[in-house]
């Protein structure tokens, strides 16, 4: 730290020595926002610990800076000219007035001494900071830089209680027409649904209106399971549909044919995050419409899969090969491209040159050349593959082996001095191989090239703040060896005697769901010598699985439910996303 910098304590600290939280609430929205990688003053926001007026007024004492309510101020219209829009929106702030020498920003979050520095030189002026609400900052600059609507922090009902009432039916003509010229009430609203399903971490967002005048429902998928967010009114079942078109760029009077697209939502909003939209006809006219949220980041750690002893060895010995082929399988949304790019991580060196085809690109590593398939004009996995094999590579990762020429291609690379990664999906390790040999592939080349297979599922993570762990009695117990198989379960290290299990509660941490976050299940079948000769002789998949089981391999369910013996899962969770 430099002689003349400021010591800025920590906003927890300024939360609870002035009074405004509890010190219990702040450290438990402490460890959420480490654990979900968004900052504090989001998560009380989200947890509704504090309104926007209250964490402004902490920033402003966090930064020794005053605050300051600009509903009312006069803001110098003459400094839209000098701050352009872009920048306002960036830095979260809006420029309020100046004189001679000075001028008064509104910031919802302090600039950094190297961007005043920047500013105050292209204005010629010196820069003063107070600190403002941020619904007040976007408001002040809506009007400032003359756009249609400021998008205010309220929440939806709020939104929806502030907008006119119609109670008539809409007409779906004047519904796209309000859409078009950007009514500030449509734009809110959708920006609202958007930005909560970013800070609850939904993967998915649901819209469904119904015919007449029932209302539609909104529902986010949240850790693998839908759960009901808002019910809008039916008036606005043709406006949100037709907003989000525009977003999309897509054919606002097509509403006979299904119509997908991609959204930049940091176009719209201060959230950087990208958005696949699918839009589907469905009966009365109306259209469904369902939003995938790519979170553009960093790779986890391998440590970080839940991985056993066991599986974390053969992955990692794996990895270390010169050549072969690593398979991640399992149904959509189950993470195998978490794992691989975790995996890719781990041997992520300047000595080595990586290539990868990804549909999308949702995580971005550095020194990776990563590349964005397009089907549609040709560019396929297959395509990709190819032109790798002139790019003088160490490795490739294949975002799917959809069809038999991809895997061939794999195949062949695989045994030519590259390690190949990539994920099929299937529902477990043995039906992967199954899959492989029905398609066609070489037997021979196949065996000579499989190095292991790692088919996983996500389970909802229990809630650290509220589950509980409860002594099963006898028969529940039995139960559970049972399904578990008990030849396997005597083979563990298990007592029966000391095993608890967990069950999900609820509190405002988890949205009273009792789980938050997700958890990995694998099973790992390795390329043994003994499973290289069943491939060649093109074994049905229950011999595969009988010797991987024999080669060390647990299953998924039991993987599973060793989790829940540790307490990390429940029964409930490992049922609902494994197959006997």
């Amino acid at each position: 730290m430099k002689p003349d910098e400021k010591v800025i304590p920590p906003l927890q600290d300024i939360l609870v020595r002035h009074r405004f939280l509890a010190a219990k609430d702040v450290a438990i929205a402490l460890e959420m926002s480490i654990n979900e990688g968004i900052s504090l003053g989001q998560v009380l926001l989200n947890l509704e610990n504090i309104d926007l007026q209250t964490l402004a007024s902490a920033i402003a004492l966090q930064h020794d800076l005053p605050f300051v309510q600009i509903n009312n101020a006069f803001i110098d219209s003459s400094l839209s000219e000098k701050i352009p829009l872009g920048y306002a929106e960036k830095h979260y702030l809006v420029p309020l007035s100046r004189d001679a020498t000075a001028a008064t920003i509104a910031v919802s979050l302090p600039l950094a001494n190297d961007e005043l520095l920047q500013l105050a030189e292209s204005l010629h002026l010196k820069i003063l900071q107070v600190v403002a609400p941020a619904d007040e900052i976007v408001i002040a600059r809506a009007k400032l830089y003359h756009l249609s609507g400021g998008e205010e922090t309220l929440s939806v009902s709020e939104l929806i209680a502030s907008g006119e009432v119609e109670e008539s039916e809409p007409d779906v003509e004047n519904e796209a027409q309000r859409a078009t010229e950007k009514d500030s009430f449509i734009i809110q609203l959708v920006n609202k649904i958007i930005s909560d399903a970013h800070a609850r971490g939904a993967s998915d967002i649901h819209i469904e209106p119904y015919p007449g005048k029932e209302d539609i429902e909104v529902r986010f998928r949240i850790d693998g399971c839908c759960e009901v967010y808002q019910q809008l009114p039916y008036r606005y079942k043709f406006a949100i549909p037709s907003r989000l078109k525009i977003m999309a760029n897509l054919d606002i009077a097509e509403r006979r044919k299904p119509q997908d697209g991609k959204i930049n939502f940091k176009r719209f909003s201060a959230i950087d995050l990208e958005l696949r939209i699918a839009i589907m006809p469905t009966a009365g006219g109306l259209e469904d419409v369902v939003i995938r949220l790519l979170n553009s980041g960093e790779p986890i750690s391998i440590d970080m899969l839940g991985l056993t002893e066991r599986n974390r060895t053969l992955l990692d010995k794996a990895l270390t090969k010169p050549f072969g082929l690593i398979l991640a399988a399992g149904p959509t949304g189950s993470g195998k491209t978490t794992t691989l790019h975790a995996g890719v991580a781990r041997i992520n060196t300047p000595k080595v040159k990586i290539w990868t085809a990804e549909d999308p690109v949702e995580i971005t590593q550095k020194r990776l050349r990563q590349v964005q398939v397009q089907p549609k004009i040709g560019f396929t996995f297959a395509t990709a593959l190819r032109s790798f094999l002139r790019l003088d590579p160490d490795v490739i990762m294949i975002g799917e082996m959809r069809d038999i020429e991809t895997a061939s291609i794999a195949i062949e690379a695989s045994l030519t001095g590259h390690l190949v990664l990539s994920t099929l999906h299937t529902n477990s390790a043995s039906e992967t191989v199954s899959r492989l040999l029905e398609m066609g592939l070489d037997p021979y080349s196949f065996s000579d090239s499989i190095l292991l297979v790692l088919a996983q599922r996500l389970a909802r993570r229990l809630c650290a703040h509220c589950r509980v762990m409860c002594r099963p009695d006898a028969g529940e117990l039995e139960e559970l060896i049972t399904e578990y198989g008990t030849a396997a379960f005597e083979a563990t290290e298990l007592s029966r005697e000391g095993i608890n299990l967990p069950r999900a509660v609820g509190c405002r941490a988890c949205f009273n769901s009792g789980y938050k976050g997700r958890i990995g299940l694998h099973e790992l079948l390795s390329g043994s010598d003994a499973m290289k000769r069943l491939i060649k002789q093109r074994a049905e998949t229950h011999l595969i699985r009988s010797q991987a089981i024999a080669d060390g391999m647990t299953t998924l369910k039991q993987d599973g439910m060793l989790k829940m013996f540790q307490g990390l899962t429940d029964i409930h969770e490992v049922r609902r996303v494994c197959v006997d």
